[in-house]
């Protein structure tokens, strides 16, 4: 089950945004959504049957004018409401680059909740030490990233399905930045040229099968973990990066139920989005569409000893960026 928007109030920043929609007939297609929450259909209005959001990032520098054009365009009577779609997930991948204990506080909180067997020291003891890796790593400038599936992007209103095995689902929500040119070896001073814009993420984890038990010497198992179909809910907008300003200072706030789990600045963050771009670009080469998620603020399941089951409801937004409202729904078992 998904939703649509019920209605266009603190839609984003700045004068439009971009979104992947679908009709009735369930044919995606990429849109400009203006302020007043009204639709441009892309292939209409650039002039290309076969268009796509990955495709608009493709040509971003020569296409960001003409949507500057069309967000202060006289073509209102052209444009349809957007309660009239559904929204989709903004964007499909072909890479995603997922950051790991780039929020100080919320590494703090999972290094505590994630005991290795045997480790009977104080939470004082665990908590100094995980303040001493983290300003080590912050000295040295060497972020965290692993690689994530594309497969795993749903939209921002769809439900989220828990697999039968997940005994530890978790919410990790996140401020993703969307490539709008080929990335290679770039630097942090023009990481951010790179940029298109922002999005949200949702970045869910199964915390049981993030270490494996039988062969602890290989450490992480993201694969298990985090792949799951529609463990990342996505969008639901890109909001070009000139609308959304400086990046070191967004509110991200995630409530389960009504609650507030999450609520932090992105000033917690270790490394900012330019060293997380440029470090990602060091090893691999960032294509347009591409998504560099940047870690996850404290104030996930495990630190509250709640995590996710059947029924529950999430939303999610960073500022600026919109909202996202997921349901969990819980996978039979075979």
């Amino acid at each position: 089950m998904s939703v649509k928007p019920q209605s266009a109030s603190d839609l984003f920043a700045g004068p439009f945004a971009l979104g992947t929609l679908s009709a009735d007939d369930g044919h995606a297609f990429p849109a400009l959504v203006d302020r007043e929450g009204h639709v441009v259909d892309l292939r209409v209005a650039l002039e290309d049957p076969a268009l796509t959001m990955r495709g608009v990032l493709e040509q971003w520098s020569a296409a960001l004018p003409r949507l500057r054009e069309l967000a202060a365009g006289p073509e209102a009577a052209t444009r349809r409401p957007l309660t009239e779609f559904r929204v989709l997930a903004p964007v499909e991948p072909r890479q995603v680059f997922q950051s790991g204990a780039n929020y100080r506080q919320h590494v703090i909180d999972l290094h505590v909740a994630h005991r290795a067997p045997g480790d009977e020291r104080p939470e004082e003891e665990r908590r100094a030490e995980a303040a001493e890796i983290m300003d080590r790593r912050a000295a040295e400038d060497l972020p965290y990233v692993f690689i994530g599936l594309p497969s795993s992007v749903t939209g921002p209103y769809d439900d989220v399905t828990i697999p039968a095995w997940a005994q530890k689902p978790d919410w990790e929500l996140e401020l993703a930045a969307v490539i709008g040119r080929p990335a290679y070896q770039v630097s942090v001073e023009e990481a951010l040229e790179y940029v298109a814009g922002y999005t949200i993420a949702n970045d869910l984890t199964d915390r049981a099968t993030v270490f494996r038990r039988d062969m602890p010497q290989i450490g992480t198992d993201w694969l298990r973990s985090k792949n799951a179909p529609g463990f990342t809910p996505l969008g639901p907008w890109i909001v070009p990066a000139e609308s959304v300003g400086d990046t070191r200072d967004l509110r991200l706030t995630l409530k389960l139920n009504g609650e507030v789990m999450q609520d932090e600045s992105t000033e917690d963050m270790i490394f900012g989005v330019a060293r997380m771009v440029a470090y990602a670009s060091q090893s691999a080469q960032l294509l347009p569409g591409d998504l560099v998620l940047t870690g996850s603020p404290a104030g996930n399941g495990m630190h509250w000893g709640r995590l996710l089951r059947d029924g529950d409801v999430m939303d999610a937004s960073i500022t600026g960026l919109g909202a996202q409202h997921t349901r969990c729904v819980a996978e039979e078992k075979a």
